[in-house]
């Protein structure tokens, strides 16, 4: 087969390689539902496998010959473009007023959830500092792993309390909202990160971020106002059977907005996918919900057809071997580290505010996975040059074992779902209805 590869040209081995990132994802999914995993978890170790960490060991060097480095950047594009629409969707499906929230123990346990984890990653940093600081400065390593260490996977959150049924407990109301709130946070620090490392001065970085704060009153004070009598106009004219805006029209307008707020972040010096955020914050929630699902379903399907192809560019770049007993070493510390920072942040508190031990065992669980959105900010950081090679690998597979012991731990302390059945208008609310919702 890889021999019949190299005869092929240039475009016939990119399009043949999306179609084995697709068809490879896929084939395991029956084996993440049997295994009560989210379909990441199998993701992310399929990009694993089809590098060098394993495809890379058998003879032949079938990695580099199934994706050869030519063609790499072009699966990278294709991948980005995925990620920017995943982006988009988890922005949208996050509700602003879950970051307001007044209530002093959501607020509390959040703020602590966001920020034990983030002053013990920051210390970590210190200590690898020496041998896994890339192109950057000591301070700007420290704040990315501790923005790192204090991630938690909203997407991702949303869809293991959709499959297990906790979206009605305690644990799972007060998680999701924490993940919101922290994620909030996580990505304003992730600004400043990428600022600093992409700026060649103190000058640039504080132009970078004036830049970024007039972008973002532009889109919250002058774009936000605009799509909302959109959206109002959207309700008025489906409640009355008129049929609502044209889907089509409105799926080309959504999706030209995210790639166009892509675009102008990337112009300003931070990453296109911040942009697509964005974009997905701004966009109303109030809205028809024909018009919504026309927009909707189809970005949700490029973004599922493009997505595996970036755990695949992600895993090739990903080479366990090369981490030795030095870096399995590392693994079990940043291990530790991160399952410490997230139960002791958010445990804790919890109990504090009265949360039963089970219940609050069950939230530092759930606080603790990280999934996709641990991914992309790695691979910001790796492209970057803040993080080398080595510890890019070790926090992969971080990413992948935090993520993949949430459902196992659950089911091992007896937290179960609510006998009362959620109804539609109730699943309508969750954050997790759409297809991105899977990462």
């Amino acid at each position: 087969m890889s021999m019949w590869f190299r005869d092929l040209p240039p475009d016939c081995v990119v399009l043949a390689d999306v179609a084995i990132a697709v068809l490879a994802g896929a084939g395991l999914v029956r084996a993440a539902r049997r295994l009560r995993q989210p379909a990441v978890v199998w993701e992310i170790a399929v990009g694993i496998m089809l590098g060098p960490s394993l495809l890379g060991l058998l003879p032949g060097d079938l990695d580099t010959r199934l994706f050869p480095m030519a063609q790499r950047p072009t699966l990278t594009a294709m991948s980005e473009l995925g990620l920017l629409f995943f982006m988009f969707l988890a922005g949208w499906e996050m509700n602003p007023r879950t970051l307001r929230s007044g209530r002093s123990a959501v607020v509390t346990t959040a703020l602590s959830a966001m920020a034990v984890p983030f002053v013990m990653g920051a210390a970590l940093a210190f200590v690898l500092s020496t041998d896994h600081r890339g192109q950057t400065s000591a301070s700007v390593f420290a704040l990315y792993l501790g923005t790192t260490m204090a991630i938690t996977a909203f997407p991702v959150l949303a869809r293991i309390l959709q499959d297990t049924g906790l979206g009605r407990t305690q644990a799972g109301v007060l998680s999701m909202t924490c993940a919101a709130i922290g994620d909030g946070i996580a990505w304003c620090l992730l600004i400043v990160v990428v600022a600093v490392a992409s700026a060649d001065g103190a000058g640039q970085v504080w132009q970078t971020l004036l830049m970024s704060a007039v972008l973002g009153a532009i889109l919250f004070g002058l774009v936000r106002p605009l799509l909302a009598r959109w959206a109002a106009r959207t309700e008025r004219d489906e409640a009355a059977g008129k049929g609502g805006t044209d889907g089509s029209r409105a799926f080309l307008l959504a999706g030209s907005f995210a790639l166009l707020c892509g675009c102008a972040t990337a112009w300003i010096g931070i990453h296109p996918i911040l942009g697509a955020f964005a974009a997905g914050l701004v966009m109303p929630r109030a809205i028809g919900p024909r018009t919504r699902q026309a927009v909707e379903a189809p970005i949700a399907r490029v973004s599922a057809l493009l997505l595996p192809v970036y755990f695949i560019v992600t895993g090739l770049s990903v080479d366990i071997k090369t981490i030795g007993w030095a870096g399995a070493g590392e693994l079990c510390l940043i291990m530790v580290v991160a399952v410490a920072g997230k139960f002791l942040g958010s445990v804790i508190p919890a109990r504090s505010f009265g949360v039963p031990w089970r219940e609050a065992g069950a939230l530092g669980i759930l606080m603790n996975t990280r999934g996709l959105t641990e991914l992309v900010v790695l691979g910001i950081g790796h492209d970057l040059g803040v993080i080398d090679d080595q510890l890019f690998s070790v926090m992969v597979i971080m990413a992948l074992l935090t993520t993949a012991m949430a459902c196992p731990l659950l089911r091992l302390i007896g937290v179960k779902a609510p006998a009362a059945p959620i109804s539609p208008a109730d699943s309508d609310d969750t954050p997790a209805r759409s297809g991105s919702a899977r990462n």
